[in-house]
């Protein structure tokens, strides 16, 4: 190429840039444009509602009358007179401290046992997948049937081994044990992300490791485990937000009862806003459990580097 060539290239490209930029500026326009609706969507739907809890939860406002401004006092309340404040606190994290690490083994005890090729495992998958898109209330009911202390189903087994069951759901003592007990009832919901996350597992590290001599436990310990951690990752994270929230069991079958052992911490929000009109309150109440899950949720992702291994890294570090 000569000098002159390599000169006319040069200004071609002067002479170019500043149409590809126009160029770009205008596809960069016509996308905006083509998402605008969406943002507004955003902005509207998820942002408001946010910008007007944080107004109301610094306010007194009972619906009935106009927001009165009293800064901080709602959190003050919250923090040192309102003892059902850690109550219900305490009652939800006990209730996600238990029940999430069940869900999370089972249901990656269950997605190892489908991932199989046995007959009628499209049969059993949709089977353990059904309880999860059933209605709360309803499921709810039905297990308001398997607690009962007179003709309830579980006590009946129970008693087929010469057991005496408890008072389930009316007893101090048992009552969110039966609560966490039912929360695996919908562990097939996450069964098929489990599964998804072990299809993607490359089976020529399972046959290397037959090769090399190792059992399944190491096999599962060293391959399944390390590859499907991101998957538990994802799992952990949305048990801890669906815990925190748990509402419709502790409303439909004990009523927060007996003496608030079940008082789950949305029930008590849902009280103090729609039973006391204390909408204001309620408010500091919801952004409280926010921050709460927000915390905890960047605690899981901060610890997450050291436990969460990606096929496109080598001890954390990208190739």
């Amino acid at each position: 190429m000569t000098t002159a060539d390599t000169t006319a290239g040069q200004v071609a490209g002067k002479l170019l840039k500043p149409r590809l930029s126009r160029l770009a500026r205008r596809e960069e326009l016509v996308g905006y444009l083509m998402a605008a609706p969406w943002l507004l969507g955003i902005l509207w739907l998820y942002f408001s509602p946010f910008g007007t809890a944080l107004y109301l939860s610094l306010t007194d406002y009972d619906i009935l009358t106009a927001p009165k401004w009293i800064g901080f006092e709602n959190f003050n309340t919250m923090l040192t007179d309102d003892p059902l404040f850690w109550k219900s606190l305490s009652v939800t994290t006990i209730y996600s401290v238990a029940s999430i690490p069940l869900q999370i083994v089972l249901g990656l005890f269950l997605a190892i046992l489908l991932n199989t090729r046995i007959r009628g495992l499209a049969w059993f998958r949709t089977l353990y997948y059904l309880p999860a898109v059933l209605s709360g209330v309803a499921v709810s009911f039905l297990w308001i049937w398997v607690f009962s202390a007179d003709w309830g189903v579980l006590n009946f087994l129970l008693s087929l081994v010469n057991i005496e069951g408890p008072n389930w759901l009316t007893s101090e003592d048992w009552a969110l044990t039966a609560l966490i007990v039912m929360s695996l009832w919908g562990v097939g919901g996450g069964l098929v992300i489990y599964l998804a996350g072990l299809q993607g597992v490359p089976t020529e590290l399972y046959e290397a490791a037959d090769i090399d001599g190792a059992g399944r436990f190491r096999s599962f310990y060293n391959i399944t485990l390390p590859m499907v951690s991101p998957v538990i990752l994802f799992q952990l994270i949305m048990g801890i937000i669906r815990a925190l929230q748990v509402f419709t069991e502790g409303y439909v079958m004990t009523q927060g009862g007996p003496n608030n052992a079940t008082l789950f911490y949305i029930l008590h929000l849902y009280r103090n806003a729609f039973r006391f009109l204390h909408m204001g309150y309620a408010s500091a109440l919801a952004w409280a459990l926010f921050l709460y899950i927000l915390l905890l949720t960047l605690v899981v992702l901060r610890s997450s580097s050291v436990w969460v291994f990606y096929s496109g890294e080598i001890k954390g570090r990208a190739r």
